[in-house]
């Protein structure tokens, strides 16, 4: 566990020894912000149905950007021989990265809490949708980068990892759009539906919390960051 929290340490502190770090939080608060209370002020409701509808399709780029670094760079440098070397796991250092990762994208999205506090302050919106909201954009936020982290440990260029992660992450939240469900034979209809995670976003959004929605979330991520395990064990046989 100390390990771990090593990892953590030193990768959540890196988001902030360079400017990048800030300059993304202040991107994702002015565009998201702006999308927000134009919404707002066009449709005249007390809700947040605005913000969430567009947050996957920040995520989709925002994400990618945060772990296109976190491998690639390694492998680029070289830092990730020394790394290696360390008396770590594998499962150790991947956990790492990505909790660091999690809980800077969760600052980030949390930052946006003057959103909620408008509406309360101008009306009284359902609070039910905005927790749903909050939590769907942390388990989708974490799933996309899970994502990205496995991606990033495939290949040494940034920005190939950040393109594929975009990709990915896209083709996996479409899947189970309508439009894509009703050009599928019935029979992979319901396969689809389920594998997609926008679908499951939505379900949460709505301010009900499934534990099938969950155990997805939480599936897709296990599954991603287990693949990213194997895929640095990989490495140390070539």
């Amino acid at each position: 566990m100390s390990n771990i929290f090593a990892i953590f340490k030193k990768e959540f502190r890196s988001y902030f020894n360079s400017p990048i770090a800030y300059i993304f939080i202040t991107a994702f608060l002015v565009f998201s912000g702006w999308l927000f209370f134009r919404g707002f002020f066009l449709i005249g409701e007390a809700t947040m149905r605005p913000f969430f509808s567009i947050l996957p399709w920040e995520f989709l780029f925002f994400v990618p950007a945060v772990t296109m670094r976190m491998w690639a760079e390694e492998k680029k440098l070289g830092t990730i021989e020394l790394l290696m070397t360390f008396p770590l796991n594998d499962y150790e250092i991947v956990t790492g990265k990505f909790l660091a990762a999690f809980l800077f994208l969760a600052i980030t999205v949390l930052l946006t809490f003057t959103f909620p506090l408008t509406l309360f302050y101008l009306n009284k919106p359902d609070i039910g949708p905005i927790i749903g909201g909050y939590l769907g954009a942390l388990l989708m936020g974490a799933a996309y980068l899970s994502i990205g982290l496995f991606i990033s440990s495939l290949t040494e260029n940034q920005i190939v990892a950040f393109i594929i992660s975009i990709f990915t992450c896209f083709a996996l939240f479409i899947i189970g759009e309508q439009i894509v469900i009703t050009a599928l034979p019935s029979w992979l209809a319901p396969l689809f539906n389920f594998l997609g995670l926008g679908s499951h976003f939505e379900s949460i959004g709505r301010g009900v919390i499934d534990s099938r929605d969950l155990i997805y979330y939480v599936s897709v991520i296990i599954f991603f960051l287990f693949l990213n395990i194997r895929s640095v064990e990989s490495r140390k046989w070539r």
